[in-house]
Order: C-alpha cells, then sequence, then structure tokens
C-alpha cells in the first residue's frame, strides 16, 4: 500500500497529500486514539531505540521503545491507582531522560493531560502555571522537588530510577480507552517566568495534523536518524522532536541539560544523524563554538525554526554540514503552515524565503484593509483556518513564485522619521560583520525620529576604535542608508526567551525606560 512516507519530492507532495492519507499513518481513528500507541507501544517488537539521549556532562542515554512502553504502562497504573482520571492536569517538569519519557507517555496513556514545564522555571514560573492548570501529581526530579512545593504544586513526585525501579509490580501493559478528541497536553508558549504566557490545548488527534510538518517541513522519513536539541518542554522540542519522528518508528535524539555547541556537534558526530532539526540560534552558536570541523556528519536533511537564520551562518551550515538548511514557519497555536520541504530536490532553497505552504493550508499576505499583498509588498502574514483569516501577528512578503519571507514580528517594526524599517533585515546584515557573533535590534526612543535603529552585539572578538564606525558603514553597504544602526551597544549577553529567541521586549522595555527616565 503506498504511504504519504513513499514521496519525497515537492510535486508528490501536491499531488497525494490528503487528511486520509495523514490518518492513514496510524492505528487508531477518531473513536479509539492515543498519542503513547502511536508514538510507542506498537513500535515496542521492532526492538529498535526510540531515543538517544546526549546529556551535557558527556553521558549518552540510549533508550528502546520496549522500555518506554513497559515503564510509561506502569506509571499509568500509578495515576490510576492514585485516582487521577482522564482530563487530568498532570505536570512533568524533568530534562530529557528514561525519567520524562516514562513519566510524559505514562500521562497520556492514563487519559490524563500532560503539561511539560521548563526546567530552568523557579518558583514564581512554576506558581504561575500551577495556579492556571491545577495540575493533580506534580512529576519533576530530586533537584527542583522543593521549588515545585514553593511554587504551590501538590502532590510533588520525584522521578528517578527508584521511582521507577518501585513500579515493577505494576503490569506492563496499560489498556487506555481515550478518543481523538480527548486532550493529551496542554502546552505553555515561551515567554517570561512573570508573565503568564498562553496555554494551547491539543488533543491525541492532533498527532495527525502534525504529521503535515513532520513530511514536508521537516522531512522525516522511515530510516532517518533524527535530532532535535530543542527542550520537549516547548512546541519544536515535543511535538517536532519528539512525536513526529516517534509516531513514524524514527528514532530520534536530543539534548539534555545546560546547552553546549561543541558537546552538540559530538552527538550529531557519535550518532551518526542523518536529519537535524534545530533553532537558528542552535545553528549559530555551532558556527561561533569554532569546532564544527572538527567533526564528520552523514546528514542528507536540515531545517530551522523559531527565527529567521542569518545569511551567513545559512552558508557556513551548508559548507560544512554539506546540505543546504530549510526553513520551517508557524507558531503553537497554528502549527507549521510553511516550509522548504526538506528531501525534495524539485524545489529550490531561496536565499532568505522560508518556503511555500504546505499542503492543505492557505497562506497569504494581507494588507491593513484585508486585501491580499502584491508580490513584493509587505503586509500581514494570514492563514485560513475554517473559513476564516487567522492572523500570525508576524509580517512578510510573497514572490511571484510563491515564496513567503519573512518580516519579523508586526510589533518589531521600527518607524523611524518616517522610514519602515525592519528588525530582522537589519539583524541579517550586522551579523554578516566578521566581528559580530550575536545581536539584536530593536527600536530605541529619539526625541527627534521618533524611533532610531539601535542593535545590541556580542562580538566575537575585542572591541577596537572605529568597530561600531566600521560595523555601521557595513550595513550602510548592505542595506538602505537610512537602515542602518545610528546606536550600538556591545553587551556580553543578550536576554533570550526559553525557546532560544532574543527577547526584543525585554531590549525594547529598558531603553524606554532609560528614555522616560532621562527626560
Amino acid at each position: 500500500m503506498t504511504r504519504l512516507t513513499d514521496f519525497t519530492s515537492y510535486a508528490d507532495a501536491q499531488k497525494h497529500y490528503s487528511k486520509d492519507g495523514l490518518w492513514k499513518l496510524f492505528d487508531g481513528n477518531r473513536e479509539r486514539f492515543n498519542i503513547a500507541h502511536e508514538c510507542i507501544d506498537r513500535h515496542v517488537d521492532s526492538n529498535r531505540v526510540a531515543l538517544r539521549v546526549a546529556h551535557a556532562n558527556g553521558a549518552d542515554e540510549v533508550i528502546t521503545f520496549e522500555e518506554i512502553s513497559r515503564r510509561s504502562s506502569q506509571i499509568a497504573h500509578f495515576l490510576t491507582e492514585k485516582g487521577v482520571g482522564k482530563g487530568d492536569r498532570v505536570a512533568v517538569m524533568i530534562d530529557p531522560s528514561l525519567a520524562f519519557y516514562c513519566a510524559l507517555f505514562g500521562v497520556i496513556k492514563a487519559g490524563a493531560v500532560a503539561v511539560p514545564m521548563f526546567s530552568l522555571f523557579g518558583p514564581d514560573g512554576i506558581r504561575l502555571r500551577v495556579g492556571d492548570c491545577k495540575p493533580e501529581v506534580f512529576f519533576t526530579n530530586a533537584e527542583k522537588a522543593a521549588e515545585a512545593r514553593e511554587g504551590n504544586a501538590k502532590n510533588v513526585t520525584v522521578v528517578d530510577q527508584d521511582f521507577l525501579d518501585g513500579l515493577s509490580d505494576f503490569p506492563a501493559t496499560f489498556d487506555w480507552t481515550t478518543t481523538g478528541s480527548d486532550m493529551a497536553a496542554l502546552q505553555y508558549t515561551s515567554g517570561t517566568t512573570r508573565a503568564l504566557p498562553a496555554a494551547v490545548e491539543h488533543s491525541h488527534q492532533s498527532i495527525v495534523t502534525l504529521m503535515v510538518a513532520a513530511l514536508y517541513a521537516t522531512g522525516i522519513r522511515p530510516g532517518d536518524r533524527f535530532f532535535c536539541p530543542s527542550s520537549p518542554a516547548w512546541g519544536h522540542g515535543l511535538w517536532h522532536g519528539t512525536f513526529a519522528p516517534l509516531a513514524m518508528g524514527v528514532s530520534t535524539g536530543t539534548f539534555s541539560g545546560k546547552f553546549d555547541p561543541v558537546r552538540l556537534l559530538k552527538a550529531l558526530h557519535d550518532f551518526e544523524i542523518t536529519n537535524l532539526t534545530a533553532a537558528a540560534t542552535h545553528y549559530r552558536m555551532m558556527r561561533n563554538s569554532g569546532e564544527a570541523e572538527n567533526f564528520t556528519y552523514c546528514f542528507d536533511k536540515l531545517s530551522f525554526t523559531g527565527e529567521p537564520i542569518d545569511s551567513e551562518t545559512a552558508n557556513y551550515v551548508e559548507h560544512v554540514f554539506g546540505t543546504k538548511v530549510r526553513s520551517m514557519y508557524g507558531t503553537t497555536e497554528i502549527g507549521v503552515i510553511i516550509a522548504n520541504y526538506p528531501g525534495a530536490d524539485d524545489l529550490e532553497v531561496r536565499e532568505g524565503a522560508m518556503g511555500k505552504a504546505v499542503p492543505g493550508v492557505e497562506v497569504e499576505v494581507q494588507r491593513a484593509d484585508g486585501s491580499p499583498a502584491s508580490p513584493g509588498e509587505t503586509g500581514e502574514l494570514m492563514v485560513r483556518k475554517r473559513g476564516e483569516w487567522f492572523p500570525t501577528k508576524d509580517l512578510g512578503h510573497v514572490d511571484e513564485d510563491g515564496y513567503f519571507y519573512h518580516g519579523g514580528r508586526a510589533d518589531d517594526v521600527i518607524i523611524s522619521a518616517g522610514w519602515t524599517i525592519g528588525a530582522v533585515e537589519v539583524e541579517d546584515a550586522v551579523l554578516s560583520h566578521p566581528a559580530v557573533a550575536e545581536c539584536g535590534v530593536i527600536g530605541a526612543p529619539d526625541e527627534l525620529r521618533g524611533l532610531v535603529v539601535k542593535a545590541f552585539i556580542i562580538l566575537r572578538t575585542e572591541e577596537t576604535d572605529g568597530l561600531k564606525k566600521d560595523i555601521q558603514d557595513h550595513v550602510r553597504a548592505r542595506l538602505a542608508r537610512h537602515e542602518y544602526p545610528r546606536q550600538i551597544e556591545f553587551v556580553t549577553e543578550l536576554p533570550k526567551t526559553p525557546a532560544g529567541k532574543v527577547n526584543r521586549k525585554i531590549l525594547r522595555d529598558q531603553e524606554t525606560k532609560k528614555f522616560e527616565n532621562a527626560e
């Protein structure tokens, strides 16, 4: 029987895609469906590796489908015995490890709702989320247990090897009873720990729609050796890096602990990874490490998300890793809607382009009045859902061939002396300077111009006399002359969201406060 996984070209994606084809990738149907079964239990007979975890301390952890299936079933029995039932929330705040995956899939098997939480949250971040979702049980590790209790979590349970071994009397299988429409996960979008971000509800059958991204945005196919270093506390790491490959029976890998680009490079070498999806920041950090050329790689497919990748890093990745890195674009709320189809040899990868709309999705760039923008005209990216246009809150433009280009967040646009300037374009130009390692660009308040372009820059070299002017001249030569950063501040670190993006809002807020205090 022909399946969607049998096709790799862009032309075949347009020709053969169908919703029925997505459902045929799974065992279940709308009346009986469970993510833990689809990702884990149905693959146990293969005796294959499910996960390879590269720990920051240098250890490698290899976990089979069979072990996760058995131990997650025992956790499901444990939760049922505790009175946790269908729809109850259970928080899971553990770094990637055997404990994390057994807890995650155990919750989902039991019919409860898994709530992944970032392991670096302190009591304030925990308290906000606990107060919102009210988990019946809070799974964590020994190091975070006290902070979880301080954050008002109840039934704090440390999941470690002793805990897992202590469940050995429970059966190694579990008879789940969920339907496709039952909730499986509650995912908080990335944000600061002092302001509660949006919580997105995902049903079990959400994984069916997810396969659009798996097939066309990360290009996963049976036989891949997959890897995603993003934390499974966030959408990219959980859905694209964990659920999607496992649902296809594909071994996947991830990173655990404090991120180290050299440790990641070694894991990609040691695990002989053929398909990598990562944040643009990960690629930039690998490049900046200066160690990428000291390893050998087996890549067939590379993809990135989170924010646009600067052209210098994209060119470097192609040179060192041997293939182009392809963009995927979407949000936790709307899923992936634009991609560059990794593995599709018949789709040109255009510099700076996010790619084309994925099959079954209608995307349009619109003006403020809702009318379609012309090719090359900047507007808001909109996606059609249930017969209505849904805003992405991102700007962009489309060319005459249907390739979409990112123009930054709507609130990242800088209006300076009447000129409209995109922070993303300026960042890309700044990052192409050989002395620049990282940068964040915002509009800083200015009495004369309203806003001026300001760049916060982490250097890869020592600061020298005239370097600021040299960077400004470099940007002038690449962009329109009014788009260069009139202000430059050299810094040693940049504020980041938990997902690794530069947090421009924090930069804007601190500049606004400085301006107000100076008046």
